[in-house]
Formats: structure tokens, sequence, C-alpha cells
């Protein structure tokens, strides 16, 4: 378990794809990207593979007076995760909590509605499926990530990111078929830390790439 900083997310996402060997999955492979930084990081793993891109919204539930400390996620059909002890040591009282989680269920539906219009959301039941964000933290997003995606029966699971600390990959390694994480710094100062550019991911940024993955597995079939 080595330390390495990225230079940005798209190269990130290469350096997941050098670990993930195309011959070990079957022909029918999702990447699902969490959105807004993993969409850039994921469409090279999706390149890579010869992939289905796809998104999976999930918020994390930021705690009030410390929006990037997570104290939980939720994700579309009603998932939900919270970390009662980041809540208990936050003083997060119930209403608080409330709050968060309504904030967060209407971003999370304008979200859906923005990059999928219409579209039914991407077939996971029998098929390998990839979960790939820029970075893990607490590992709240991408464990209520992995609950939604194990409801509908896939036939193998592998969360990939390019940096997490080494609690959370122990965490992680318990919901899936395999944890693939490049980086795990000995002293993790967030997921920024192990990127030299490390700017925010648009909308638009994320509906363009998705637009052209689309376009370029469509070319693939």
């Amino acid at each position: 378990m080595g330390t390495r900083t990225f230079r940005d997310r798209a190269d990130a996402g290469q350096a997941l794809s050098v670990l993930l060997d195309a011959e070990e999955f079957s022909e029918d492979v999702l990447v699902l990207a969490l959105p807004r930084g993993g969409v850039p990081v994921a469409a090279e793993v999706a390149t890579s593979l010869h992939a289905q891109l796809d998104v999976l919204v999930v918020r994390k539930l930021g705690v009030p007076r410390q929006p990037e400390l997570a104290m939980g996620a939720i994700a579309g059909g009603g998932a939900m995760v919270v970390n009662e002890d980041v809540i208990r040591a936050e003083k997060v009282n119930s209403v608080e909590l409330q709050q968060v989680i309504t904030e967060e269920q209407r971003e999370l539906q304008r979200r859906e509605q923005l990059y999928r219009g219409n579209a039914p959301p991407a077939r996971i039941h029998g098929r390998s499926v990839i979960v790939v964000d820029d970075g893990v933290a607490t590992g709240a997003t991408m464990r209520v990530a992995l609950e939604v995606v194990h409801r509908y029966d896939p036939t193998h699971v592998v969360a990939a990111v390019p940096v997490a600390p080494a609690s959370s990959r122990v965490e992680l390694q318990e919901l899936v078929d395999a944890l693939v994480c490049v980086s795990t710094p000995r002293r993790f100062l967030g997921v920024g830390a192990s990127y030299a550019r490390f700017e925010q991911t648009t909308d638009e940024e994320v509906r363009s790439t998705l637009a052209e993955a689309a376009a370029r597995h469509r070319r693939d079939q």
C-alpha cells in the first residue's frame, strides 16, 4: 500500500485502469461513477475496459457545522447509511440530521434528472459492476452506493478508487468481491491532498462525459 499523487482525475482513472484486468471480467461490464468527481475517473476505466458507463447518484450527508465531514449518505430508492459515531462526536441532533437529509434528497433528484433525463438507469442485474469514485475518506458514500448495487443482484462487484485511508479500505473490502485502490497514504489528509489538480467537476462536464461515453459504447457494440 503505497502513496501516490495524481495529476488530475483522468490520471487517477488511468492508474486504476492498469490495476483492472479486463480478462477478469465478463464482456458485460458496467462502470458506475459516483458524480460528480468520480465521473472523469470512471470514464477512463470504462474506456480501458470497453465497458458501458453510467452514474449512480449518491449524496453525502455532511455535518451541519463541518459539511466536508460525512455523517452518512443517501442514494435513489431510499438507500441510506449513517455514521452514528460521527453523529455522536459532532453532537448532531435529530432535527439537524433530518434537515440535511431533506436538502440532499432534493439535490439528488435534481442531479438524477439533469444527468439522465428520461433515460432509464443502466441494467445492473447479472452484470459485473465496477463502482468508481475519485477517492474515499470515511467511506459513507461508497457504502451506500454498494448497498444500492447489491439490491439488483449483480454477478460481481468491484469498488475502485484512486485513494483511500487504510481504515476505509478494510471496511469496504467486506462489501465487495474486490477492492482496487492505487494509493493508501500513511497519513491521510483528505482525497484532494492526493491530487495536484482537484477542481470541482461541473454538471456540464458530467453530462458531456456521459454523452461521449454513450456514443463510444454504441460504436463498440
